[in-house]
């Protein structure tokens, strides 16, 4: 990616069409002005697949949005009259296509959806095997559809074929409910992932990123993907709900052949987690499971559920921790202000997720009735994504957003998404992000990278190796 990318369109004060987008929501942002400092260059130069930024003037940071799930109603789509049904609808000659096959896309999204933002709130994307869907570019406007009920995510999202029978059952998570039943259980689950627990939980988050340092070797080449990012996620799943010592190989390996999505590791997988999680249930040994079963009232199969739900999730944070460990070893200044002021934590973890959060897309959403979404008419049945790499790039709400800046008060991104489906585990994973962040720095302190390839994945900026030495 070019060094001195930035954004198409010039940073307004106020979207085009509407009023100032709502502002930053999560609790854990400051408000005010980010200090200003030295110029943000890298003592080296910086990659060129790594999200670029620019001169650090101060980012301005919005006031808190006391509702996550409130939309101002200037941004808010518009019903068309009646439905058409199926017919596919045709876009606007002025609507830009992102073509998700293209090498360019692949290996520079921030521009690609940067160039798409510039010319308008809504975009088209397509590719091989991945029908026509619309996207949203726009902060204030991804918000909106992210809660906007007409908008839904489908039965099924999360089924895949070459499952046994017995555990489709267990694989209808939260993710793919709409209505009361996503409400209810969110009202049942939402207290056991509250911040409060997650920081109760620290002490237990810091032996087990402790016990995975204490296996990397201190003078020779590793790959941190393997040896440390994506065996951290599952290794807290497994504290968290108490699988036994014995059978964690066996866990590690079913989510290694849940994250390649199918094949017969897949089919294996699924068995083993849900036939583990429902033993798991049967006897809780864990307080998350005691708490879900016993004070919040779930039943066993949604308990079971809501375990498959978090192993899913879990490669999430490991590619996004490594995204931060190179983007810091990247911008050693920024590394700087981290050693300097260890109160900027907190808001690190959140502007890295913001500025190279390994998700660039949601899960797509299916109109339930035509909707006239900023001038183009999505038909009952289409599709519509959040670009999550634009909308945490617009100028109208992260002023230079292009620029890293640690102490910027970034809680308003969109990489744990927003609205009725808001990330269950949010408070979780920052603190799993920020205990491993600041425990692999102090360990090894001139931790320097070797080689960090990127994979070809259109819809996840992640990284396939990071051999790092310190």
């Amino acid at each position: 990616m070019p060094a001195d990318f930035r954004p198409a369109e010039p940073a307004p004060s106020e979207p085009s069409g509407g009023s100032r987008p709502s502002s930053p929501f999560q609790d854990t942002e400051q408000s005010g002005s980010t200090p200003s400092g030295p110029t943000h260059q890298a003592s080296e130069s910086p990659r060129s697949d790594l999200p670029s930024k620019t001169s650090p003037d101060p980012a301005t940071a919005l006031p808190a949005d006391p509702d996550p799930g409130s939309t101002s109603p200037e941004t808010r789509p518009t019903s068309t009259t009646g439905s058409a049904g199926p017919t596919p609808s045709r876009p606007a000659p002025d609507v830009p296509e992102i073509d998700l096959a293209d090498p360019s896309v692949i290996t520079d999204p921030f521009t690609a959806y940067g160039h798409a933002r510039g010319q308008g709130p809504v975009a088209r994307l397509s590719g091989p095997g991945f029908g026509p869907v619309w996207v949203l570019t726009r902060h204030a406007e991804a918000r909106a559809m992210l809660t906007d009920p007409r908008f839904a995510l489908g039965a099924g999202t999360f089924q895949p074929l070459d499952v046994p029978e017995h555990c489709r059952p267990y694989m209808r998570t939260m993710q793919e409910m709409e209505g009361e039943p996503h409400a209810r259980l969110r009202r049942l689950t939402a207290p056991a992932f509250a911040a409060r627990r997650a920081l109760a939980f620290r002490p237990r988050i810091d032996r087990v990123v402790a016990r995975l340092l204490d296996a990397l070797p201190e003078h020779e080449p590793v790959d941190l993907i393997t040896a440390f990012a994506q065996p951290l996620p599952m290794e807290v799943i497994c504290e968290l709900v108490g699988v036994p010592e014995a059978d964690r190989p066996n866990w590690h390996e079913y989510g290694s052949n849940v994250v390649r999505g199918s094949g017969e590791g897949f089919a294996t997988a699924v068995p083993g987690i849900i036939d583990g999680a429902r033993d798991l249930v049967a006897h809780p040994d864990s307080e998350l499971l005691r708490h879900l079963t016993e004070d919040a009232g779930l039943t066993g199969q949604e308990t079971v559920a809501l375990v498959w739900q978090l192993v899913l999730a879990g490669q999430t944070p490991a590619n996004f921790l490594a995204n931060a460990v190179d983007a810091l070893i990247t911008y050693p200044d920024q590394l700087a202000v981290l050693r300097d002021g260890p109160h900027h934590w907190p808001n690190a973890v959140d502007e890295l997720m913001r500025w190279c959060g390994s998700q660039l897309l949601t899960i797509p959403r299916r109109a339930t009735q035509d909707v006239e979404l900023y001038g183009v008419t999505v038909r009952e049945g289409e599709q519509v994504t959040v670009s999550i790499a634009a909308a945490n790039r617009d100028p109208r709400v992260f002023p230079e957003p292009d620029r890293l800046d640690v102490r910027r008060a970034a809680g308003g991104h969109l990489g744990f998404a927003f609205g009725p489906h808001f990330c269950l585990g949010a408070s979780f994973a920052r603190v799993q992000i920020e205990v491993a962040l600041t425990a692999l720095f102090d360990r090894f302190p001139t931790l320097r990278t070797l080689d960090a390839r990127r994979a070809p994945d259109p819809g996840t900026w992640r990284l396939a190796t990071l051999q790092v030495s310190g």
